[in-house]
């Protein structure tokens, strides 16, 4: 010990509504389900969640979430302050989100989607590196045909 002392700071925080984390849970849940099973039954009433794209209106919630937790702070933050932590944040998930689905949507035994067996892989992996700006693909890189 150099006689340095050490302190553990914890910085308080809001209180967290926890409905609202529990919504958007459960409709980010609903949205992942949707998409998953649209290559199985199809769009219509066959599909077992056939208005769960409508769970994608409940991630307003995400923007009263932001704004609350960032109220206090936009006054000590600047612009790009407030995108590098977003970046920080969320990026690392896209990235790994993006390789994961190319990885499964490339090597899938499904007919749902002929325009993958027909894509070189070359044509994948640059969709898979589009998506990582989260900007929509445009139509040469539509890889789903």
């Amino acid at each position: 010990m150099t006689g340095t002392k050490e302190s553990n700071v914890y910085l308080a925080s809001k209180p967290r509504y926890e409905i609202l984390d529990g919504l958007r849970g459960v409709a980010a849940v609903f949205v992942l389900v949707y998409h998953l099973c649209e290559t199985h039954f199809g769009l219509g009433a066959a599909h077992p969640l056939n208005h769960g794209y409508l769970a994608v209106d409940f991630f307003a919630l995400s923007g009263f979430v932001m704004g609350y937790a960032y109220d206090d702070r936009w006054d000590r933050m600047t612009t790009w302050g407030f995108f590098k932590r977003r970046l920080i944040r969320l990026h690392p998930m896209v990235i790994c989100g993006s390789v994961i689905g190319a990885l499964l949507f490339y090597f899938q035994q499904c007919d749902a989607f002929p325009g993958i067996a027909q894509s070189p892989w070359w044509l994948v992996v640059l969709a898979m590196l589009w998506s990582f700006t989260m900007i929509p693909v445009p139509k040469g890189l539509e890889v789903r045909g």
